[in-house]
């Protein structure tokens, strides 16, 4: 079965106005609209990142010209195919896939034959809060075994990159089953591993514990982009009636945005105006620019 893990640092990606324009042509109208209303250049950048790698993931590894690729959301807000291509591209396992952007990063994780969710996150210091208090107020996300597990990781610094450990892990699973905000995040319990979670290396040993009994049928992929950013793939059983084996863990690949764009064909002419208006973007708020 395949499998297809990207990630593109649109953090460091500071566009160009011929590079900017030509991917604006290669997105969806409403898409363009809806990155044109964002008040920061921050979350143009991660949001036009992430509808690019979604097409190219389905032109290149679906066999949909670019010009054909057709993109909507779930009734429950998860990126998908228009059911007219889901008819015509009958692959057989079928893909899933999924998408996330955090901090300096935007990713793609997809699958054959299984349900797929990803998170990445940054571990960054809580805005107006201690670390302290910022755990205080998040207590309800976690179950006990869970916060024992963050308070005991260390530092101030390593307590808040295992929270941001444990919020991609269920992030991840919730994002695979296309479940929203009224997910009780108290249901999914996650079992670290004793082994540390290191750059360079995608870790398959966490285990999940749904409503307080052991969740055999998902497995989830952790690993690190760079020092700060955790990512967490969650795989789970597409069909109950279909059971195939994984392919071995894969790290997420770095792609340019010459990468990025290498099978993009424009959909709509040249707009200058959503130039002048990004170029006059500041790049983030304040606070994240100080940090």
């Amino acid at each position: 079965m395949g499998s297809v893990r990207w990630a593109f640092r649109c953090g460091s990606w500071t566009p160009s106005r011929s590079e900017w324009l030509f991917a604006a042509r290669c997105v969806q109208r409403e898409e363009k609209d809806r990155i044109g209303q964002f008040v920061f250049a921050k979350d143009a950048k991660s949001a036009m990142a992430g509808r690019l790698l979604l097409r190219k993931f389905v032109c290149e590894r679906m066999g949909i010209p670019w010009s054909q690729v057709r993109l909507e959301r779930s009734p429950r807000g998860k990126p998908c195919l228009a059911a007219t291509l889901q008819v015509t591209t009958s692959s057989d396992p079928s893909w899933s896939f999924n998408i996330s952007h955090q901090g300096d990063y935007a990713v793609l994780a997809a699958q054959q034959g299984a349900q797929v969710g990803v998170d990445v996150m940054k571990t960054t210091m809580p805005g107006s809060s201690s670390i302290p208090e910022f755990f205080r107020i998040m207590t309800r996300q976690f179950t006990a075994h869970e916060w024992s597990t963050i308070r005991s990781a260390g530092s101030e610094h390593q307590q808040l990159a295992a929270f941001y450990r444990h919020w991609t892990l269920k992030e991840s699973f919730i994002k695979a089953i296309g479940t929203g905000l009224g997910f009780n995040l108290q249901r999914a319990e996650f079992h670290l591993p004793p082994e540390p979670l290191a750059q360079g290396t995608v870790l398959r040993q966490t285990k999940m514990h749904l409503d307080e009994e052991p969740e055999e049928e998902w497995i989830f992929e952790e690993s690190l982009l760079d020092a700060d950013h955790h990512v967490a793939v969650a795989l789970g059983p597409a069909d109950k009636t279909v059971s195939a084996p994984l392919p071995p863990p894969a790290a997420f690949t770095p792609l340019s945005f010459g990468e990025l764009i290498a099978s993009a064909s424009p959909l709509s002419e040249e707009d200058p105006a959503y130039w002048d208006s990004f170029s006059m973007k500041a790049e983030a708020p304040q606070r994240q620019r100080d940090a």
